[in-house]
Protein backbone atom coordinates (compact mmCIF):
# COMPACT_ATOMS: atom_id res chain seq x y z
CA UNK A 1 0.00 0.00 0.00
CA UNK A 2 1.80 3.26 -0.85
CA UNK A 3 1.48 6.20 1.20
CA UNK A 4 -1.07 8.35 -0.84
CA UNK A 5 -3.19 4.99 -0.02
CA UNK A 6 -2.60 5.43 3.63
CA UNK A 7 -3.40 8.91 3.64
CA UNK A 8 -6.56 8.70 2.04
CA UNK A 9 -7.68 5.94 4.43
CA UNK A 10 -6.57 7.88 7.47
CA UNK A 11 -8.37 10.83 5.60
CA UNK A 12 -11.23 8.90 4.85
CA UNK A 13 -11.67 7.67 8.12
CA UNK A 14 -11.10 11.18 9.68
CA UNK A 15 -14.11 12.67 7.51
CA UNK A 16 -16.48 9.65 8.24
CA UNK A 17 -15.98 10.13 11.85
CA UNK A 18 -16.81 14.20 12.07
CA UNK A 19 -19.86 13.33 9.45
CA UNK A 20 -21.28 10.57 11.95
CA UNK A 21 -20.54 13.24 15.23
CA UNK A 22 -22.62 16.23 13.47
CA UNK A 23 -25.37 13.89 11.94
CA UNK A 24 -25.68 12.89 15.47
CA UNK A 25 -26.10 16.45 16.73
CA UNK A 26 -28.42 17.37 14.26
CA UNK A 27 -30.64 14.28 14.89
CA UNK A 28 -30.39 14.67 18.44
CA UNK A 29 -31.85 18.59 17.68
CA UNK A 30 -34.44 17.88 14.99
CA UNK A 31 -35.67 15.09 17.62
CA UNK A 32 -36.55 17.52 20.47
CA UNK A 33 -37.16 20.69 18.50
CA UNK A 34 -40.14 18.08 17.20
CA UNK A 35 -41.23 16.56 20.34
CA UNK A 36 -44.66 17.57 21.85
CA UNK A 37 -42.86 19.69 24.73
CA UNK A 38 -43.62 23.42 25.87
CA UNK A 39 -41.19 25.70 24.66
CA UNK A 40 -39.06 26.05 28.18
CA UNK A 41 -38.61 22.54 28.87
CA UNK A 42 -37.11 22.42 25.39
CA UNK A 43 -34.96 24.99 25.67
CA UNK A 44 -34.15 23.34 29.55
CA UNK A 45 -33.24 20.19 27.55
CA UNK A 46 -31.69 21.64 24.83
CA UNK A 47 -29.38 23.51 26.82
CA UNK A 48 -28.87 19.89 28.90
CA UNK A 49 -27.82 17.91 26.08
CA UNK A 50 -25.46 20.92 25.10
CA UNK A 51 -23.61 20.93 28.44
CA UNK A 52 -23.10 17.15 28.17
CA UNK A 53 -21.95 17.48 24.67
CA UNK A 54 -19.77 19.94 25.35
CA UNK A 55 -18.39 18.06 28.58
CA UNK A 56 -17.86 15.04 26.28
CA UNK A 57 -16.00 17.44 24.16
CA UNK A 58 -13.37 18.74 27.08
CA UNK A 59 -12.86 15.16 27.87
CA UNK A 60 -12.32 13.54 24.55
CA UNK A 61 -9.99 17.10 23.95
CA UNK A 62 -8.10 16.05 27.19
CA UNK A 63 -7.42 12.47 26.51
CA UNK A 64 -6.68 14.14 22.52
CA UNK A 65 -4.22 16.33 24.65
CA UNK A 66 -2.45 13.31 26.96
CA UNK A 67 -1.97 11.13 23.73
CA UNK A 68 -0.38 13.71 21.83
CA UNK A 69 2.05 15.03 24.63
CA UNK A 70 2.91 10.97 25.30
CA UNK A 71 3.47 10.84 21.08
CA UNK A 72 5.48 13.47 21.19
CA UNK A 73 7.74 12.03 24.40
CA UNK A 74 7.98 8.76 21.98
CA UNK A 75 8.89 10.53 19.15
CA UNK A 76 11.33 12.46 21.21
CA UNK A 77 12.81 9.39 22.87
CA UNK A 78 13.22 7.93 19.84
CA UNK A 79 14.92 10.75 17.85
CA UNK A 80 17.11 10.78 20.76
CA UNK A 81 17.80 6.94 20.53
CA UNK A 82 18.68 7.47 16.70
CA UNK A 83 20.85 10.36 17.27
CA UNK A 84 23.18 8.15 19.73
CA UNK A 85 22.68 5.19 17.02
CA UNK A 86 24.28 7.96 14.45
CA UNK A 87 26.47 9.11 17.35
CA UNK A 88 28.09 5.64 17.54
CA UNK A 89 28.39 5.02 13.86
CA UNK A 90 29.86 8.54 13.26
CA UNK A 91 32.54 7.37 15.89
CA UNK A 92 33.03 3.72 14.71
CA UNK A 93 33.18 5.23 10.88
CA UNK A 94 35.92 7.92 12.21
CA UNK A 95 38.31 5.65 14.28
CA UNK A 96 37.81 3.20 10.83
CA UNK A 97 39.21 6.32 8.95
CA UNK A 98 41.81 6.95 11.53
CA UNK A 99 42.82 3.30 11.16
CA UNK A 100 42.65 3.59 7.10
CA UNK A 101 44.89 6.67 7.54
CA UNK A 102 47.74 4.75 9.51
CA UNK A 103 47.43 2.16 6.85
CA UNK A 104 47.28 4.45 3.88
CA UNK A 105 50.72 5.98 5.64
CA UNK A 106 52.46 2.57 5.53
CA UNK A 107 51.20 1.37 2.15
CA UNK A 108 52.74 5.02 0.75
CA UNK A 109 55.94 4.07 0.96
CA UNK A 110 55.52 0.55 -0.57
CA UNK A 111 54.35 2.33 -3.45
CA UNK A 112 51.78 5.29 -4.79
CA UNK A 113 49.44 1.94 -6.80
CA UNK A 114 48.77 0.83 -3.56
CA UNK A 115 47.89 3.77 -1.82
CA UNK A 116 45.44 4.30 -4.27
CA UNK A 117 43.82 1.37 -4.41
CA UNK A 118 43.88 1.94 0.29
CA UNK A 119 41.45 4.98 -0.58
CA UNK A 120 39.60 3.11 -2.76
CA UNK A 121 38.86 0.58 0.06
CA UNK A 122 38.31 3.30 2.38
CA UNK A 123 35.89 5.19 0.53
CA UNK A 124 34.10 2.34 -0.27
CA UNK A 125 33.74 1.93 3.54
CA UNK A 126 32.68 5.19 4.40
CA UNK A 127 29.88 4.82 2.04
CA UNK A 128 28.89 1.51 3.08
CA UNK A 129 28.47 2.88 6.73
CA UNK A 130 26.78 6.09 5.77
CA UNK A 131 24.46 4.00 3.53
CA UNK A 132 23.40 2.01 6.96
CA UNK A 133 22.92 4.62 8.92
CA UNK A 134 20.83 6.16 6.20
CA UNK A 135 18.95 3.25 6.22
CA UNK A 136 18.66 2.96 10.05
CA UNK A 137 17.30 6.70 10.41
CA UNK A 138 14.43 5.88 7.82
CA UNK A 139 13.61 2.72 9.45
CA UNK A 140 13.51 4.35 12.42
CA UNK A 141 11.57 7.29 10.79
CA UNK A 142 8.79 5.38 9.45
CA UNK A 143 8.30 3.50 12.70
CA UNK A 144 7.65 6.75 14.76
CA UNK A 145 5.43 7.59 11.93
CA UNK A 146 3.75 4.51 12.04
CA UNK A 147 3.37 5.24 15.94
CA UNK A 148 1.95 8.51 15.96
CA UNK A 149 -0.16 7.70 12.75
CA UNK A 150 -1.72 4.46 15.34
CA UNK A 151 -1.99 6.34 18.08
CA UNK A 152 -3.70 9.57 16.59
CA UNK A 153 -6.38 6.87 14.64
CA UNK A 154 -7.29 5.63 17.91
CA UNK A 155 -7.32 8.50 19.53
CA UNK A 156 -10.28 9.77 17.18
CA UNK A 157 -12.38 6.46 17.68
CA UNK A 158 -12.81 7.45 21.13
Amino acid sequence: MSQEEKEQAVQTSSKFVKGAIIGAMVGAAAALLFAPKPGRELRSDLADKMSTAADKSKELCGTVGEKASSLYQNVTDKAGSLAQTISSGASSVASTVKEASATVAEEAKKGASDVMDAEADMAKNVTDKTAEAAKDVKETSKEAARDVSNKTQSGTTL
